[in-house]
């Protein structure tokens, strides 16, 4: 109460007396001193009911004049709280602004999708966002609750975009599955992320048919995409949405909760579920509309060649839905002419495709170099695996320009992208084409170090950016995955101080252009040295009379491991494993070369069509060395 009564016995003196230097100064000035005396104690010291110090504000909102006129005679500075904070709002960063913005703002914008009979349905932003609210609403009466996991079992198309903002905004998390797979693995997957509904196209019922019996799906809702029937006992999407409420209340959602799940494609063994937060979400949007990433905006027409149950699409329905790009989505024909096709019909800018569907759309043109003209260059963004620098070059003449990123299912999956910077403008045709065949740079708020073993100690070293030291990419950022779901025996996957140990080796250059050497597990291990199966292939698919080739590493008696290369020749070439290996040569030292050739008519390829190197592994284990 001493404190109390100095104030008011200060703040009556000065109400008396006005500013000190009334001839009661010195009466006010001691009230001043004793009030310093009694309040600098209370500002450093600890409160008995509570433990923590009593900040300043506290005791000058409690005697606001008397105090305040101690900070004013200077006498005393309050001690600070902690860092001095912004003034900006603390705005969450959740899908629903995504899809309120896309309504509002875009609601002209179209949304092209092709069904399976190649007939086309145009619908736009406005009915995108309509639907999926009603969805939202629909999913909610059926007894969704926050985290609640649904699958979807559906090509690219208008419908799986609507269940992309639908299922996330109504607190659900979309759990893309990867219908490629075989049937007991979709069935594991679905049971390991504990998925609760299924969202499924139609003419996908007859695959669901195969792992029925090894799932228990709560609802099924059908999606009528094509000519199928509904079977009963199941939902129809189309009825669901026309019942639901118009007026669909977002549920409280954090930043941080889940929005959408996928499994990895399984190039490095079983499939490991990554969830992603609306969070990551919204930030690698942005990062898509970056020039150096897909330089997208409003302007463009984008095609995801990618399907949409890989990656989410490269994040390309999030960020063009946020952006308004116009969005081109090619359901389940996606050969060569029919992407094609659609490039020329609906004017696309931008499209995105592992390398296996680019190497398949340059066969068809060059078989066919009249039949499709691009006036414009189109951006194609490539990804999945490393480009070989020949079809780079080829693509060019047709006006389909590659441009390079690298990314995972755990990296949401941009990780670096790039192209060619100011200053490259002067440098040779070949030398722009080796920086373009790069991987590119890491992506704004993503970290890249490359790290190699030292000694048997279990110990790495990162190496230096200098174009020639390998090492494996490690990677952390706001959208890289700092677990996976339900793994705790993958928790060797993330280093003790937090980064992500990609199983990819690279090298990075002194201006942090990343270069792909292979996937750890791939390299070839020969006699103590180190192959890239990688520039093998690449090297290997600009001979004239290969269409694909694929390198592997095959147990040797002597040197621990030696490349085999499998190569798929184009229709009415021919070519020998002397004329092969003289080809390399060119490019490769001699121990480097392969030791064996076997010529396939198909390389076998992963569920997203990256090749299946482990199945060549299996079936040329055996191989016999020539002694």
């Amino acid at each position: 109460m001493r404190v109390a009564e100095r104030a008011e016995e200060t703040a009556f003196l000065f109400r008396q007396t006005g500013w000190p230097g009334h001839r009661r100064r010195e009466t006010v000035a001691s009230a001043v001193r004793c009030m310093v005396a009694e309040i600098n104690p209370l500002c450093n010291r600890n409160c008995p009911e509570s433990g923590s110090r009593i900040p300043f504000s506290v005791i000058l909102r409690a005697f606001p004049l008397g105090c305040g006129l101690v900070v004013a005679c200077g006498q005393i500075r309050p001690a600070r709280e902690g860092p001095m904070r912004g003034t900006m709002m603390d705005f969450p960063l959740t899908l629903p602004t995504i899809l309120e913005r896309s309504g509002k703002i875009f609601p002209r914008v179209e949304i092209v999708s092709r069904k399976p009979d190649r007939s086309i349905l145009r619908t736009c932003y406005g009915e995108f966002y309509r639907r999926a609210c009603r969805l939202a609403a629909a999913l909610t009466k059926l007894g969704l609750r926050t985290g609640d996991r649904i699958a979807s079992m559906m090509w690219n198309h208008a419908g799986h975009l609507e269940a992309f903002f639908g299922v996330p905004c109504a607190g659900g998390i979309l759990h893309t599955l990867n219908l490629r797979l075989h049937p007991h693995e979709i069935a594991g997957i679905a049971k390991q992320a504990g998925d609760r509904f299924l969202l499924i196209d139609d003419v996908l019922l007859p695959l669901y048919e195969k792992f029925r019996e090894d799932v228990s799906f709560e609802r099924i809702i059908v999606v009528p995409y094509g000519c199928g029937t509904l079977p009963e006992g199941f939902l129809n999407y189309e009825e669901l949405l026309a019942e639901a409420d118009d007026n669909f209340q977002y549920p409280a959602i954090d930043e941080n909760d889940g929005a959408a799940m996928c499994f990895t494609s399984g190039t490095t063994g079983h499939s490991k579920g990554v969830i992603y937060s609306h969070r990551a979400l919204v930030l690698h949007s942005f990062c898509c509309g970056l020039n150096e990433v897909f330089g997208m905006s409003h302007m463009d027409t984008v095609l995801p060649v990618a399907p949409m149950f890989h990656a989410n699409a490269w994040g390309l329905p999030y960020a063009c839905t946020m952006l308004g790009a116009r969005l081109v989505l090619p359901g389940p024909n996606v050969d060569p002419e029919s992407v094609l096709g659609l490039l020329v019909s609906e004017h696309v800018t931008i499209a995105c495709g592992v390398p296996t569907v680019w190497i398949a759309v340059l066969d068809a043109l060059e078989k066919n170099p009249d039949r499709w003209k691009f006036d414009n260059p189109i951006r194609v963004v490539c990804g999945g695996t490393a480009p070989p620098l020949e079809m780079i070059r080829r693509l060019d003449r047709f006006n389909l320009q590659i441009k390079h990123l690298w990314g995972m299912t755990e990296t949401t999956p941009v990780g670096t992208s790039g192209g060619l910077r100011p200053h490259m403008r002067d440098l040779s045709e070949e030398k722009k084409y080796e920086v373009r065949a790069k991987q590119g740079w890491p992506a704004p708020f993503v970290e890249i170090r490359l790290m190699r073993p030292e000694g048997s100690a279990g110990k790495s070293t990162e190496v230096p950016w200098d174009g020639v030291s390998s090492g494996e990419i490690e990677i952390r950022g706001p959208w890289v995955a700092a677990s996976y779901h339900e793994s705790p025996d993958q928790a060797h996957r993330w280093t003790a101080d937090g980064w992500f140990r990609t199983g990819d080796v690279a090298t990075m250059d002194d201006e942090g252009y990343v270069k792909i050497v292979d996937r750890a597990k791939d390299l070839v291990k020969s006699g103590g040295e180190w192959i890239s199966s990688v520039d093998l292939e690449n090297t290997l698919m600009g001979h004239p009379a290969v269409k694909e080739a694929c390198v592997v590493g095959i147990p040797h008696p002597k040197w621990q491991e030696r490349p085999l290369a499998a190569v798929v020749l184009k229709d009415g070439a021919s070519a020998t494993p002397q004329e092969l290996r003289a080809f390399l040569a060119e490019s490769f030292a001699k121990w480097q070369l392969p030791d064996a050739f076997v010529f396939l008519d198909a390389i076998p390829r992963t569920s997203v069509g990256k090749f299946k190197k482990i199945a060549l592994r299996e079936q040329f284990a055996n191989w016999k060395w020539d002694s």
